[in-house]
């Protein structure tokens, strides 16, 4: 069982996913920190940024926060913009691509524990 938690955003450390270009994530969230069950992360992508095909053993579910940018899921492409909320299955390809002037950021949940990322061809 965990303890209740409140972690302020000045306590949260961003740092740059290597398997991206331009993408930053800070864990809110999570195992580490004494989190439960679940974790939830930010995400930023940069102007020009893009994350590859890819694939996640855990399902993901997203709040787009701020901006407009692409969404990649199963071969279809999809423009989310803040307010959008997306639902990721586990082991579906996804990948993202910021076109726009202004950075995006969203808000992603996932159980807690390892997220390894499998890149795709």
């Amino acid at each position: 069982m965990s303890d209740p938690l409140i972690r302020r955003a000045d306590d949260i450390a961003y740092e740059a996913v290597d398997a991206a270009d331009g993408l930053e994530k800070g864990v809110l969230i999570g195992e580490d920190n004494g989190g439960g069950t679940l974790a939830i992360r930010r995400f930023t992508l940069a102007p020009g940024g893009s994350v590859p095909k890819h694939i996640n053993e855990i399902e993901h579910e997203q709040y787009v926060l701020s901006g407009r940018y692409t969404v990649g899921i199963e071969g279809e492409e999809h423009e989310v913009e803040a307010g959008d909320s997306l639902h990721i299955p586990a082991g579906v390809v996804h990948w993202y691509r910021n076109d726009g002037d202004e950075p995006g950021a969203f808000l992603c949940a996932v159980p807690a524990g390892d997220d390894e990322i499998k890149l795709q061809g």
